[in-house]
């Protein structure tokens, strides 16, 4: 299992905006290519986020499902990448220091290829990308029209 953290100058509800905004996901989830549509009762349990990953020509549409969510405190999404697997991807928020937030990004894949030849390299590749998601994540919440300072 992947797991990296940031602390995001942000509050924990303009953090946890982003990322009820399913139409930003290409904007800080690296490898997402576009956004092809987001359910209108998107973050609610169930709802999805239909998406393309991957560069084009070699891009692949799937959906992540929203699997658990707590509004400003975290999201479970089941993230689909077949045909090379589906990973479960949780994000927890934890107020700190004011109005920063430390975000907590867990993800393992659970299904498919990816989750068979589970090893060191995946978690290591993992790792790298979501540490960059996360620095994505917190551009946009700290430049955001009501938190920038």
């Amino acid at each position: 299992m992947a797991t990296v953290s940031r602390t995001i100058r942000a509050p924990a509800e303009q953090v946890y905006a982003i990322l009820a905004d399913g139409w930003t996901y290409s904007d800080w989830v690296v490898g997402t290519a576009h956004i092809r549509d987001v359910d209108a009762s998107w973050p609610a349990v169930g709802s999805k986020l239909h998406h393309k990953i991957g560069p084009w020509p070699l891009s692949l549409k799937d959906a992540s499902t929203v699997v658990a969510a707590d509004p400003g405190r975290s999201l479970t999404l089941r993230a689909g990448l077949w045909p090379l697997g589906e990973a479960t991807v949780h994000l927890e928020l934890a107020p700190v220091d004011g109005d920063n937030t430390r975000v907590t990004m867990y993800e393992d894949f659970h299904a498919g290829p990816l989750h068979w030849a589970k090893n060191k390299i995946n978690d290591l590749a993992l790792h790298g990308r979501n540490t960059e998601a996360l620095r994505r994540l917190g551009e946009l919440a700290e430049n955001s029209p009501t938190t920038r300072r």
